[in-house]
């Protein structure tokens, strides 16, 4: 079975290779061949998982080793692949949603002359996302970790004809690369502490180095997940990102690009466990990130970005439980993977909605939309229902336990991470709520374009409704199928392991106290969008929802201190040079130019002259020997 670990990654690059590189003449073809070829990852991945079953707890993980990449004396770097219960888990998500997208994809791009090209882009990020999540070493994730960077930034921009799509890709782009050189630093610092990059090594040897490397690592590999998936202060670019593609959001912002970041710090899990300071910091960043993508996702109409704060928010859930160690790793990635089916739903539904209303993303010009189009009502509905943490549906076993391992951290550390959950639980069911009700409830507020066309909205072709369905089945039942018996955390402890805690309060009343806030935020999500009429521009609002209507000023934060702040430190460089260096060489060269042009005064062609200098320095040597004579 190990020979069959390479095809995962095989498939979805061939695909890429033969779209990207095959001309004009595969336009008809390309999209079934994207969709194939990312199928056939998928089914060799749930043949892999099927085997994986068969074993032991303890004798699942497989290995194949391709070839040494960089064979050097002191310096060993293979191309090797590792298959256990942490990285099977993301294969199955990263291939089958990715699979239900291309799938999507053939309905939603179908009028797109470049469609065989945007097939070979998603089929680059699902190989490149594959190597980052099998790879067995630190060296070789990073390939796949600047691959997804590439992949993420082709698909942004896919639409470059539009200036914000263009200037989305590059921001994208530029933030993330400010995240790679912390995992860069964290190899590097592996290296020269470890010896080697490999995953074996080195979290077997986390026990015998001293906390303040590991801490060093641990931060570094931090700031690199603060990028992939959009934490505090990386996260400026995911909105932005809205600008591609609809079926891009749902893959690369819902359930997998995103989720990089959980998958490395759960992955180090020994690094962290070893530093606790770097542990606390990523906790501090999930539960930051976690209110500010919340009130961000409050305040927007555009109904992509108000997905993308959303998003922002869960992955804070999922860093916040990792970085509260063994208590929380499992949980971190069961809301993870219920997280990729409910947001790719309601991405897909997003795109549905856009779709049957001319491309349309304000939320103030929708309404009604319920009768018109039923089935992405109910799948985006189920959707929702599962984001806020609806009894039953999928997170409300994954959020409900990532609550109850913020108050398993015990102390006064536990009540406010516990605190901070629950407020961010009723934060999402208001925003939820609002996107809910300005969609789909309500009298229609749609009004013809510039051009005179009125939008008639209808339901998708089943190319895109059927991935909607598949989707909302895993928000409906994923949840409920992991926690019986705790056949998840049983499935994933062998690699990650599991601490309980020391909860101070129980699991009921928990489950009770997140009831009690889902219930608050529709509530007053009702009272403001559901019994008042809708206004087609939205009110100047308070300073909070202002400020959140522009990110939390984060752009304009960036702007002050990093894009003002270079712009003064190169001029403070250029003054420094002008000055200083150049100074200094200029200074030297005029010195130089004055003393031989002096020393040129002594060489003027007359005999006589020199005659006369021959005598003085003759006379000159005589008195100075008879002087020394006499001494």
């Amino acid at each position: 079975m190990e020979n069959l670990i390479a095809l995962l990654v095989a498939a979805p690059l061939l695909g890429a290779a033969v779209l990207l590189c095959g001309g004009r003449r595969l336009d008809r073809a390309g999209h079934w061949i994207g969709t194939a070829l990312a199928a056939a990852s998928f089914v060799t991945g749930v043949v892999l998982f099927t085997d994986m079953l068969g074993r032991g707890a303890e004798d699942r993980a497989l290995h194949q080793h391709l070839y040494s990449w960089i064979p050097v004396e002191g310096f060993q770097a293979d191309v090797a692949f590792q298959l256990d219960q942490l990285s099977m888990t993301f294969v199955l998500l990263i291939t089958g949603v990715g699979t239900l997208i291309h799938i999507y994809s053939i309905g939603y791009m179908e009028h797109d002359e470049r469609r065989r090209r945007f097939f070979g882009y998603l089929n680059l990020f699902l190989a490149a996302m594959l190597i980052l999540v099998i790879a067995d070493n630190y060296l070789l994730l990073y390939v796949g970790w600047e691959g997804v960077g590439l992949a993420s930034y082709l698909l942004i921009g896919f639409w470059q004809h539009k200036p914000s799509a263009a200037t989305a890709a590059k921001k994208a782009f530029l933030v993330n690369r400010v995240g790679d050189m912390g995992l860069s630093i964290a190899i590097m610092l592996m290296f020269t502490t470890f010896g080697t990059f490999a995953f074996g090594p080195v979290l077997g040897a986390t026990g015998d180095t001293s906390e303040g490397k590991l801490t060093a690592i641990g931060l570094m590999l931090l700031l690199a997940a603060c990028g992939k998936s959009a934490q505090v202060p990386l996260q400026s670019w995911l909105g932005d990102a809205m600008e591609g593609p609809t079926p891009v959001s749902a893959l690369i912002h819902a359930a997998t690009m995103v989720t990089a970041g959980v998958y490395l710090i759960v992955r180090s899990g020994a690094i962290f466990n070893g530093a606790p300071d770097a542990q606390l910091v990523v906790v501090v960043v999930g539960a930051v990130t976690l209110l500010f993508g919340a009130i961000v996702g409050c305040a927007k109409d555009d109904i992509k970005k108000a997905l993308a704060g959303s998003t922002m928010s869960q992955i804070g859930y999922m860093i916040l439980a990792a970085g509260l160690g063994p208590i929380g790793y499992v949980f971190a990635i069961m809301h993870l993977v219920t997280h990729g089916f409910f947001k790719a739903g309601l991405f897909l539904g997003a795109g549905s909605v856009m779709h049957g209303m001319n491309d349309e993303v304000d939320m103030r010009k929708y309404g009604g939309l319920r009768k018109y189009m039923p089935v992405t009502f109910v799948t985006f509905g189920l959707g929702y229902l599962a984001i806020i943490g609806f009894p039953g549906l999928s997170g409300f076993f994954s959020k409900d336990m990532i609550i109850e391992a913020a108050f398993a951290k015990g102390g006064t550390e536990g009540w406010i991470l516990g605190s901070v959950t629950l407020l961010g639980a009723a934060i999402t069911a208001f925003y939820m709520t609002r996107v809910m009700l300005l969609t789909f409830f309500g009298e229609k507020r749609w009004q013809p374009d510039a051009e005179g066309h009125e939008p008639h909205p209808h339901e998708s072709p089943k190319s895109m409704t059927i991935p909607m369905i598949v989707l909302a089945f895993g928000s409906v039942f994923a949840g409920g199928f992991f926690s019986i018996g705790d056949r998840f955390m049983h499935w994933l402890e062998p690699v990650t392991g599991h601490d309980h805690g020391h909860a101070p309060v129980s699991a009921a009343t928990v489950t009770a106290a997140t009831m009690v806030v889902l219930v608050i935020g529709v509530a007053i999500a009702w009272a403001m969008y559901g019994r008042k009429p809708v206004p087609a521009v939205a009110p100047r609002g308070s300073l909070l929802t202002r400020a959140a209507r522009r990110d939390l000023l984060q752009d304009d934060f960036n702007h002050v201190v990093l894009v003002r702040g270079g712009e003064h430190l190169t001029r403070s460089l250029v003054y420094v040079d002008h000055t200083l260096v150049d100074g200094v060489v200029n200074g030297t060269a005029a010195s130089m130019g004055g003393l031989s042009g002096r020393l040129r005064k002594l060489q003027n062609g007359y005999a006589r002259s020199y005659a006369v200098s021959m005598f003085g320095g003759a006379a000159v040597l005589i008195a100075a020997t008879l002087l020394m004579r006499a001494v």
